[in-house]
């Protein structure tokens, strides 16, 4: 809910353009949902919508923009964006397409509304059942709760998710959001809820997701992929943190071919870097390749977007390491 809380302070003028995003049968979505601006099959930009369902589109930095463009946004976006599409993303659901136009990047900012509508006889979704399956005295403390996320009262909210459980056992929705409040205290009894809500609904993505994070913490490498798997079988195209998970699994298996594959979809839908390690787990999956040269390329990269501290040490310590080793490799 961070998230939505800074979305929704942002300004709202200036080199941005602004939509907004609905979904059809629901009133709204406890989960920020990603949109992609795509521009010549590519994904240039991405962003995610607020708790209003509102997403904004502010590029400090686009892919291929020249350095006489840094710094100017506006500018980047006129030179960059005319004629991309911009599309929603959520497992188990269409989206509509708007295409950003001259009119847009000069004039009118306002891109207009995106609709997601559910896909017939898709495998997965991540947004499990309809509201008019859920009882509705089960609906009703799951909506509080999601009133008292938005007002930063956790505890409260974890108290009202438990009442929409105990009310409707097969809320998987409930227990999805029940254990990712209490992941940060009881990883265990987040695991369970986990996979209560996987019990309730097996072609409900988000929770495995949630149980390869876990997995991968306690370094159970075949559970992480058991969960990818799941996530990939039910929606094949994936997100760059599953295809992330994946990676990152494989290559602690051995699976180095697998792993480059993983982590080079992570990082192809992931321009702007929201999972900050793919880049250098893709650097150290080269180094093992003996690709000295792709990996030193990625691990520069990405010094360009992490943030000083010890994980930009980590990655300066592995380019001194590969300058060394490419050096005797001549």
């Amino acid at each position: 809910m961070g998230y939505w809380a800074d979305m929704d302070a942002q300004g709202r003028a200036g080199g941005a353009l602004l939509g907004k995003l609905t979904v059809a049968g629901e009133p709204f979505l406890w989960e920020p949902v990603p949109v992609f601006v795509t521009c010549n099959g590519s994904t240039t930009y991405t962003t995610e919508t607020d708790s209003k369902g509102n997403f904004l589109i502010r590029p400090n930095k686009l892919a291929g923009a020249g350095p006489d463009l840094q710094g100017d946004t506006k500018r980047q976006m006129e030179t960059h964006l005319e004629g991309c599409n911009v599309q929603a993303f959520l497992t188990g659901f269409n989206s509509s397409t708007i295409t950003i136009t001259h009119h847009n990047l000069r004039d009118e900012t306002d891109l207009g509304t995106l609709m997601l509508r559910r896909a017939p006889g898709a495998a997965g979704t991540a947004l499990s059942g309809s509201r008019e399956s859920i009882p509705a005295n089960a609906l009703k403390p799951f909506d509080k709760a999601r009133s008292e996320m938005i007002s930063q009262k956790p505890d409260r909210a974890q108290l009202d998710l438990q009442k929409a459980v105990e009310i409707y056992p097969q809320f998987a929705e409930a227990w999805y959001q029940l254990g990712r409040l209490q992941i940060s205290s009881a990883v265990q009894t987040a695991r369970q809820s986990f996979q209560k809500a996987i019990a309730a609904d097996p072609t409900f993505v988000l929770p495995y997701e949630q149980l390869a994070a876990i997995a991968s913490q306690d370094a159970q490498w075949k559970e992480v992929l058991e969960n990818t798997n799941h996530v990939l079988q039910l929606d094949p195209a994936g997100t760059p943190q599953v295809w992330y998970y994946d990676a990152l699994a494989n290559v602690q298996l051995g699976k180095v071919a697998a792993a480059k594959a993983s982590a080079l979809k992570s990082l192809e839908m992931d321009p702007l870097h929201t999972v900050p390690n793919t880049e250098q787990l893709l650097g150290v999956i080269l180094t093992m390749q003996r690709d000295y040269s792709g990996a030193l390329a990625h691990l520069r990269n990405c010094l360009t977007y992490l943030p000083d501290g010890s994980n930009a040490d980590l990655v300066k310590r592995q380019i001194a390491q590969l300058e060394h080793l490419a050096a005797v490799a001549k």
